[in-house]
């Protein structure tokens, strides 16, 4: 997705042009240029969001957002309560920071959402007798850390795809839930159940496997930043020692038409197995041990105990 910068700001940010985009695109720009940004959304249904930096002194008509995402950018916050306000009466899904300097990570968040795929179907076929998501880690289903993960990283949409009725109801309302009915044909049938369900309006999906417990927000965040940031691959992964990387991966939209033609246990590494152009690898904190057999788990658990509540004085 590009992001069309309107005027004179100075923003590093994937995909960013000058001149008016073709296809799908996010939009940005200053106060002074408003009524430009606005006839330029009435034009363009493709156009998914709107950033302002710096606002006018009176609130415009603002009909043409409706539906869309707004985000408003002041150091006054008189002046942001009431663009707020105006907005949110319209019907716009509107947040607003108040600095009197652009923000980058949050402007950049705004223009290009993430949205998180949870893989979580699998048939735990090396974990005899239990289904390993819901094995406990730090007092809770493996599957719910990778929800907090997304959610508290900064994944604009988190969804969990599920084969079986107890992988639903320990997910309890923590995310968007896709059964797949398929599940048994491989990993490839999950990604593209959860690609089919991410909102027109993410530009790429972090996929996550639900059995790595110590992959935290930082993580994912850390992920997201470098797949943000200009000149950036379309793939972003955690990198590995001897030039090997591991999931998470945050893979564009661009390249999802590929991942769709994917068959039985496929996945991202078969799209980007010997294709360097494609992916950047990244260092990010966290570890990406995922757990399948029974060793795997006690080892986890013996070296990363629960730690005790503590005390009230």
């Amino acid at each position: 997705m590009a992001v069309f910068v309107m005027g004179d700001l100075d923003l590093a940010v994937r995909g960013r042009t000058y001149r008016e985009p073709e296809g799908p695109h996010s939009l940005i720009d200053r106060g002074r240029d408003l009524d430009s940004a606005l006839l330029h959304l009435a034009a363009r249904d493709d156009c998914r969001a709107l950033a302002v930096v710096g606002l006018p002194e009176t609130v415009p008509d603002m009909s043409s957002l409706a539906g869309r995402r707004l985000l408003l950018v002041d150091g006054d916050n008189q002046r942001l309560r009431e663009f707020a306000e105006r907005a949110i009466r319209a019907g716009i899904e509107v947040e607003w920071i108040r600095s009197a300097r652009p923000p980058y990570e949050r402007l950049a968040s705004a223009l290009l959402p993430v949205g998180a795929i949870i893989l979580a179907a699998g048939s735990s076929s090396r974990m005899p007798g239990s289904q390993k998501l819901l094995l406990e880690f730090d007092g809770k289903p493996m599957v719910r850390h990778a929800m907090e993960s997304a959610s508290e990283g900064g994944c604009h949409q988190v969804v969990v795809v599920y084969a079986t009725d107890d992988v639903r109801d320990a997910v309890d309302g923590g995310a968007e839930l896709i059964h797949n009915p398929k599940a048994s044909t491989g990993m490839a049938s999950s990604l593209q159940v959860g690609l089919r369900a991410m909102r027109d309006e993410i530009a790429a999906a972090v996929i996550l496997l639900g059995d790595q417990p110590l992959v935290g927000s930082r993580t994912i965040a850390a992920l997201m930043r470098a797949w943000r940031r200009e000149g950036s691959r379309p793939a972003v992964a955690v990198a590995q020692a001897h030039g090997e990387w591991a999931p998470p991966v945050v893979l564009a939209r661009e390249l999802w038409s590929e991942l769709f033609a994917l068959k039985g246990d496929a996945g991202a590494r078969q799209i980007l197995q010997g294709r360097p152009e494609l992916l950047d690898m990244v260092p990010a904190p966290g570890r990406p041990d995922d757990i399948d057999t029974p060793e795997d788990y006690a080892k986890i658990v013996r070296l990363f105990p629960r730690r005790k509540p503590r005390q009230r004085a």
